[in-house]
């Protein structure tokens, strides 16, 4: 197993989560981004640079990705892309995606969008919240150990 994080828009709260977990755990993490990110001098973590543009660190994960990796992300038509590889993903807030629930979660962004491109103001994610720190890390705890299994 490796860990993938799509790193533009991850929470810096998650990253620190997830740099403790790969230390602890020896698993590989590489987060992907277009623009440089800080990480930890460590054996277990790397920090992959894209080129600027659209999907670019999205198509490179999806390029990367085995069955079996976990992918941390937010966004939905990658999180599919990443189940359909038989990999995991798992959003910052701990919610983990699957082939029963992915359809509908791209359906409703669909949705959304929409509905913002017809110029209803549909408002964005609530703000980051401690519960979804420790719902993030209870999940990622359960995902990890069950590798151990």
């Amino acid at each position: 197993m490796k860990m993938w994080v799509d790193g533009d828009a991850c929470p810096v709260v998650i990253k620190d989560i997830l740099y403790r977990a790969a230390q602890r755990t020896g698993i590989p993490l590489t987060l992907v981004a277009n623009q440089p990110i800080k990480v930890p001098r460590s054996p277990e973590i790397d920090f992959l640079l894209v080129e600027d543009g659209f999907d670019v660190a999205d198509r490179e994960i999806v390029r990367r990705v085995a069955a079996g990796d976990l992918v941390i992300t937010a966004d939905i038509p990658l999180a599919a892309q990443v189940v359909a590889k038989a990999a995991l993903a798992l959003d910052p807030r701990g919610t983990l995606y699957s082939e029963k629930n992915i359809s509908d979660r791209l359906q409703l962004r669909d949705m959304m969008a929409s509905l913002r491109d017809t110029g209803v103001e549909a408002g964005g994610p609530p703000p980051f919240k401690a519960k979804d720190r420790q719902t993030f890390a209870n999940q990622l705890d359960r995902l990890l150990s069950q590798r151990g299994r």
